[in-house]
C-alpha cells in the first residue's frame, strides 16, 4: 500500500480516518496544514466573543479532541458550559477520550464530551458556538448545504459558525499557483514527492474543496449574512459567520 506520510498509507481514492491515522493524525495535519495550531490560537480568542456562562459548544469533526480540549482550557472559568466533540470514526473518538480523562485542569463545572457520530443524523442542542476545522471538505458536495442549513437552525441568535477549509483558486490560472505553492510547501516539511503524490492520489473522490465563493455561498443559502475571512494561507482559509 502506498506510503503517504508519517507512517500512513493508503490506497488510490482510499483516504480515510480510521486505521493507523488516528495515532499519527496530529503530526500529519500539522505539517500538511499550514497555520494548522495558529488556527487553534485563532479560534479560540474569538470564541471569547461567543462563549458565556451556560454556553454548549460543538466541535463537527473533532478528530483527536486537541482543539476542543485546547477550548474547554480556554474557558475551564465560565460555570455550565458544555463542550461537545463529534467525530465518525470510533478510533478519532477513542484518542479524544483518553486525552481528555488525563486532564486535571479543568473546572468540575466545565463539560467536556466526546461523541462518536455522524453530522449527517446529529441531533444537536441549541448553541453558541460551532467548529468545523477542516472538516466540511470531506462531506459530499450534494448533502454539504443540508449540513450548513442544519448549523444554522442550531445556532442561537448572535451564536457563530467557524468555518475552516481547504479552498480551491478561483480560475485555473490561481488553482494552478497555489496548487505549486502548497507542494512546494510540502517538500519543505520534509515529505518526498512520493509521499505527495500518493497523498494526492488518496484524496480523489474524497476530499472536494469548494473556492472561497463556493463556500460563501452555502453559508449565505443557509441564512447567514454576517461573514468575514479571519485567517488565509495560500489554499486554506477559515471564516467566521454569524447568526
Amino acid at each position: 500500500m502506498p506510503k503517504v506520510g508519517d507512517g500512513i498509507q493508503a490506497e488510490v481514492g482510499g483516504w480515510n480516518f480510521d486505521g493507523e491515522v488516528p495515532q499519527n493524525f496530529d503530526e500529519h495535519v500539522a505539517k500538511s496544514v499550514p497555520l494548522y495550531f495558529e488556527g487553534h490560537e485563532v479560534i479560540c480568542n474569538i470564541s471569547d466573543f461567543f462563549v458565556k456562562t451556560n454556553s454548549s459548544v460543538y466541535e463537527l469533526g473533532c478528530a483527536t479532541g486537541t482543539l476542543l480540549i485546547r477550548l474547554a482550557e480556554h474557558h475551564r472559568h465560565k460555570k455550565n458550559t458544555k463542550f461537545i466533540g463529534v467525530d465518525i470514526e470510533p478510533k478519532m473518538i477513542a484518542q479524544a477520550q483518553q486525552k481528555a480523562e488525563q486532564l486535571s485542569s479543568l473546572n468540575q463545572s466545565v463539560h467536556l464530551e466526546f461523541m462518536n457520530d455522524d453530522i449527517l443524523h446529529l441531533e444537536m442542542e441549541p448553541a453558541d458556538l460551532i467548529v468545523c476545522y477542516y472538516t466540511i471538505q470531506f462531506i459530499r458536495p450534494s448533502l454539504r448545504q443540508n449540513v450548513i442549513d442544519k448549523i444554522y437552525e442550531c445556532l442561537q441568535w448572535g451564536g457563530a459558525l467557524l468555518l475552516f477549509e481547504k479552498v480551491r483558486g478561483a480560475d485555473a490560472r490561481f488553482q494552478d499557483i497555489l496548487t505549486t505553492l502548497y507542494q512546494e510547501y510540502k517538500l519543505k516539511q520534509g515529505y518526498s514527492a512520493e509521499d505527495i503524490l500518493s497523498k494526492n492520489r488518496s484524496l480523489k473522490g474524497v476530499l472536494e474543496p469548494f473556492s472561497t465563493q463556493g463556500n460563501l455561498d452555502l453559508l449565505h443559502r443557509a441564512g447567514f449574512r454576517d461573514v468575514n475571512s479571519i485567517q488565509k494561507y495560500l489554499c486554506f482559509e477559515g471564516f467566521l459567520a454569524i447568526k
